[in-house]
């Protein structure tokens, strides 16, 4: 091979790993926003996903944003403009929230989520559950998984480990509930097959943490976003670490979120999304461009009030970003296109 030639395909190989600190900065542009669900009283607390050359939606729909008999509600589409309600999750007497879809090493579609039990509004107590399908449109049951107390947030596959990791955060760690205690704990979980989790790391973290999104770089470095509620120190933190993932740095916000998420881009660049607080008044839909030690603001989606929660999906250069708000009335599902550069 010509000596030239190689060495431009050499660095043109490196270019496509960039760390999160060598990426350039990203901008984003909003092509287009649509409403694909407000049927519910309450929808929302969304996660997207492609699966067989399909856009799949998840979020919950309920009465209220907190207690009733939440059910998990599945959308689809082929263009992610035209949606139909294609499944719905459903356990008698238990409130499932926070839906999160990834698929399974045997190409099944697996959807994670939350059962709390409520007397009117108060929690009595919440297990994780598990679904799976073949196609989108038939699930098996919901499983308990983890220990009651637990709360598993996000779920990412690692396929160099074969592996799923998940967060995993319980706000009464010690007395097993049902009241809140001073300190919450937030810790990392790996699974083989999403339903029997093993201890990874625990995670050194004050400030009540507690709904985290994990995802891995192209040169193995895993990447941590996540919410802190203590009054006084709510500001985010995100966090990395190398393989196996037991040994974390840490890197304190300034900014508080809500529901935080984000997506590691083909040419290296890391977009998040999570309730923040933009140019204008007000909590709203906001995303990021995030580095292994910062988050800087690029674009406000349409919303406010009761908002954010959002799924992410990277599909032939158009960044798709699913999401709730009641800045129309009622909370209701969105889906925005946007382009990133």
């Amino acid at each position: 091979m010509n000596t030239r030639l190689f060495a431009a395909l050499f660095w043109l190989s490196c270019a496509g790993l960039l760390t999160a600190q060598e990426a350039a900065p990203a901008t984003a542009t909003l092509v287009s926003v649509q409403k694909i669900w407000n049927k519910g009283n309450h929808n929302a607390f969304t996660d997207l996903i492609r699966f067989q050359n399909l856009f799949y939606c998840c979020f919950r729909e309920s009465a209220a944003h907190v207690g009733g008999d939440g059910v998990i509600r599945i959308v689809s589409s082929f263009d992610a403009k035209t949606w139909a309600s294609v499944a719905e999750i459903k356990s008698p007497g238990v409130d499932l929230r926070d839906p999160k879809l990834s698929v399974t090493k045997d190409q099944r579609l697996i959807c994670f989520m939350g059962g709390s039990i409520y007397k009117g509004t108060t929690l009595m107590g919440r297990q994780p559950r598990v679904a799976t399908s073949t196609d989108g449109r038939n699930w098996s049951p919901p499983e308990k998984s983890l220990s009651e107390g637990d709360w598993l947030w996000q779920v990412t596959w690692v396929d160099s480990e074969k592996k799923f990791y998940g967060t995993v955060y319980n706000t009464h760690p010690t007395t097993a509930g049902p009241k809140e205690e001073t300190e919450w704990t937030l810790k990392l979980y790996s699974s083989l097959d999403g339903k029997i989790w093993q201890l990874n790391a625990p995670w050194d973290i004050k400030g009540r943490p507690n709904e985290a999104t994990v995802r891995v770089l192209p040169d193995g470095k895993m990447l941590a976003l996540v919410r802190r509620e203590a009054p006084g120190n709510n500001g985010g933190m995100i966090g990395s670490s190398s393989p196996p993932y037991r040994d974390w740095t840490w890197s304190q916000l300034k900014v508080p979120l809500g529901g935080p998420n984000f997506i590691v881009l083909p040419d290296g660049k890391i977009i998040a999304g999570s309730r923040g607080f933009g140019k204008t008044p007000g909590a709203h839909m906001v995303l990021f461009n995030m580095t292994a030690t910062s988050l800087t603001p690029i674009l406000e989606l349409p919303s406010g009030g009761d908002c954010s929660y959002p799924g992410m999906v990277y599909n032939d250069g158009t960044l798709y970003v699913s999401y709730y708000s009641s800045n129309e009335g009622k909370a209701s599902v969105y889906i925005a296109e946007v382009k990133v550069q």
